[in-house]
């Protein structure tokens, strides 16, 4: 299908739940100039795009967003450290990067608000973004555990 602008009610829809998902201030991520297309069969909003490029995709499931390495870059510039942010040491950003999942014991910092199940930036030493994903742990979990998956990389920046 092809993406098309928004009705206003699904534009508030989409801002309200980033904002709730994400926080105050999240719904600057989705202007008034993204696209979306409907599922075919449901006819419910399904992906979100801005100049062409997708930002995060509309779940079923739960009704949040899944943000991509575009939607996460929006985020980025948003939110100041460590707001979203899962830190992790210089050794492991390139196989970040790539799409490599997110190890307790790589983890440096952590957002300190961060709960399981959350969407994340996974970043560099110099808040560089490498990878956007889904928490496994809360975050004193993560900074305490050393073995386990801390987070799910969905996208990583060279993927």
């Amino acid at each position: 299908m092809q993406p098309v602008t928004p009705k206003l009610h699904e534009l508030r829809r989409i801002r309200v739940i980033a904002d709730y998902q994400f926080g105050r201030g999240a719904s600057k991520a989705f202007p008034d100039t993204i696209k979306i297309t409907r599922s075919p069969r449901t006819h419910k909003i399904r992906y979100i795009f801005k100049d062409g490029e997708l930002l995060a995709t509309l779940r079923a499931k739960d009704g949040f967003l899944a943000i991509t390495v575009q939607g996460g870059r929006a985020l980025h510039k948003l939110f100041k450290p460590p707001r979203l942010r899962v830190r992790v040491l210089p050794d492991v950003e390139e196989f970040i990067k790539k799409g490599g999942n997110v190890f307790a014991k790589h983890v440096v910092r952590v957002d300190p608000e961060l709960r399981p199940e959350e969407e994340v930036l996974i970043v560099g030493r110099r808040d560089q973004l490498l990878a956007v994903g889904r928490s496994f742990f809360n975050a004193p979990e993560m900074m305490s555990f050393t073995v386990g998956m801390a987070v799910k990389v969905r996208h990583g920046l060279d993927a």
